[in-house]
C-alpha cells in the first residue's frame, strides 16, 4: 500500500511540474510549433527481446508487434503535426539476465530513447527495470509475468499482461474443473518465470482437491529429460505441469511421449507458440495444453483489424503469443510521449521533467487496445486479468476455453 500511494503522488507531481514548464513557469520555453515550423525530431523506442537466442520465436513476434505500432504512429496526423518520428531500436537480450542488463545500459545511453517495450523473460525484466529507473525511462512489458517485477517500488515499470499469481491458479482450475485431472507432477526451469508459475499452479491444484505427486527443478538450457521422465512415468500422473519456455518444454513433451507416457504436458504462455509443436513434433505435442494471457485474437474486439494490418506488414508470418501485447505496450508508450509533447513541448521530452511526464502519462492510461481494456493499478500491473486455455489439435494450437466464456 505504501508503494501504491508513493507511486500515485509521483504521478501527480510529475504532471504538475511538466504543466508548469508548458505554461512558462520555471523557465520553460514555449511548446513546439507543430507542422508549421517544428524541427523534425526522432524518438527511439527500445525493443527488448530475445532475437537471436532463447525464445526467439516469441521475441521476434514481439519485435513485429512493436514495429507495427511504430509504423501506425508515424502515419498518424498527431505525430506529423508535432514533427515526431518514432524509430524502433533492437535490444537483443537473448533471454539472459546479464545480457539484458547490457541491453538496458545501451538503451539508457541513447539520449533520445524515451521508452522500452520489453522484456519477454521476467528474469531479464527485473534487473533491466532497475537500470531504466535510474534514467527515468518508462518500461512496459508485454510478457513478463512474475509478480516481483512490479513489487520493486519502481514508478517507471508497467506490464500489459497479467501475472503468474493469476495465470498459475487459472491453469490449475482448468486442469481440475474442466479437464478432470486429479494428479500432477510439477516441473520448473529454475527461472523467475518458471518457478513462480509452477509454484502458483501447484498451490491452487492442491486447493482444488488435486494431488501433486512430485516436483522437480531443471534448467532452461536442459535438453535431456530422460531420467526425469522415467521417474515421472513411475508415478503415473494425470498431467505434467511445466513452468518454463517452449525450448526446453517441447523436449520434455517429446521425451515423455517417446517413453510411452500418456499424460499431457501443460504449461503457461511460454509454451504457447507454434515453435513448441515444431520442436516436440506434432504427434508428441498432440493433446498438450497451454494457458495464455487474454482472449484468443479472433475473440478480441480489435482482433480482426489487427490481424489484417499485421498480415499486410508481415506477410507469411503467424501472430505469436505476445505480438498483440507488444503492439499495445508500444502504443501505450507512444501515446504517453505524444501527450507529453503536446503538454510541454517536443523540445522538453528528453529532460528529466519530460521523462517524468511520460511515465505519469503511462500510469494514467485508460484506453482500449488490441488486447482489450488497458489500465494500470498503482503498482503498474494491468487491470485485465483474463487467461485462456489452448490445446494442440492436428498440429496446431486450438482454443479450449476462452476466459469468461
Amino acid at each position: 500500500m505504501k508503494v501504491s500511494k508513493k507511486r500515485m503522488l509521483a504521478v501527480v507531481a510529475a504532471l504538475v511540474a511538466f504543466a508548469m514548464i508548458a505554461t512558462g513557469c520555471g523557465g520553460g520555453s514555449t511548446p513546439s510549433e507543430g507542422s508549421s515550423g517544428t524541427k523534425a525530431k526522432t524518438i527511439d523506442i527500445g525493443i527488448g527481446a530475445p532475437l537471436t537466442a532463447g525464445a526467439v520465436a516469441l521475441g521476434q513476434g514481439m519485435k513485429r508487434g512493436a514495429l507495427l505500432a511504430i509504423d501506425q504512429a508515424n502515419k498518424s496526423e498527431e505525430a506529423k503535426s508535432l514533427g515526431i518520428t518514432f524509430k524502433g531500436v533492437d535490444g537483443d537480450d537473448q533471454g539472459d539476465p546479464k545480457t539484458g542488463v547490457t541491453v538496458a545500459n545501451t538503451f539508457t545511453s541513447d539520449a533520445v530513447l524515451l521508452g522500452v517495450m520489453g522484456h519477454l523473460n521476467s528474469g531479464v525484466s527485473i534487473p533491466a527495470s532497475k537500470v531504466y529507473a535510474q534514467k527515468k525511462i518508462v518500461m512496459v512489458s508485454p510478457a513478463s509475468t512474475n509478480p516481483a517485477l512490479t513489487q520493486q517500488g519502481l514508478a517507471n515499470v508497467f506490464r500489459v499482461c497479467t501475472t503468474d499469481a493469476v495465470q498459475g491458479p487459472a491453469a490449475a482450475d482448468y486442469a481440475t474443473k474442466l479437464l478432470g485431472m486429479k494428479t500432477a507432477y510439477v516441473v520448473d526451469d529454475s527461472t523467475p518465470y518458471g518457478e513462480g508459475l509452477a509454484a502458483e499452479f501447484a498451490k491452487q491444484f492442491a486447493a482444488d482437491g488435486g494431488k501433486v505427486v512430485g516436483t522437480a527443478k531443471t534448467s532452461d538450457k536442459d535438453t535431456d529429460f530422460n531420467a526425469l521422465v522415467t521417474k515421472i512415468k513411475n508415478l503415473n500422473p494425470d498431467v505434467i505441469y511445466y513452468g518454463g519456455i517452449y525450448n526446453a518444454g517441447a523436449l520434455l513433451a517429446k521425451q515423455s511421449k517417446e517413453a510411452g507416457m500418456k499424460a499431457p504436458l501443460m504449461g503457461g504462455d511460454g509454451l504457447y507458440d507454434k515453435a513448441f509443436i515444431e520442436l516436440a513434433g506434432a504427434s508428441a505435442a498432440e493433446g498438450d495444453f497451454a494457458t495464455s494471457v487474454g482472449l484468443p485474437i479472433d475473440k478480441l474486439p480489435k482482433g480482426v483489424d489487427f490481424t489484417t494490418t499485421y498480415k499486410a506488414m508481415f506477410p507469411g508470418q503467424d501472430i505469436a503469443a505476445y505480438d498483440a501485447y507488444a503492439f499495445d505496450a508500444t502504443d501505450v508508450i507512444i501515446k504517453a510521449i505524444l501527450k507529453a509533447a503536446k503538454d510541454g513541448g517536443v523540445d522538453k521530452l528528453t529532460t528529466p521533467a519530460g521523462r517524468d511526464a511520460i511515465i505519469a502519462n503511462v500510469a494514467a492510461t485508460k484506453s482500449t487496445g488490441v488486447t482489450g481494456d488497458i489500465a494500470f493499478d498503482a503498482n503498474g500491473d494491468t487491470t485485465n486479468k483474463a487467461i485462456s486455455l489452448y490445446v494442440v489439435e492436428g498440429g496446431k494450437w486450438a482454443t479450449k476455453a476462452a476466459a469468461g466464456q
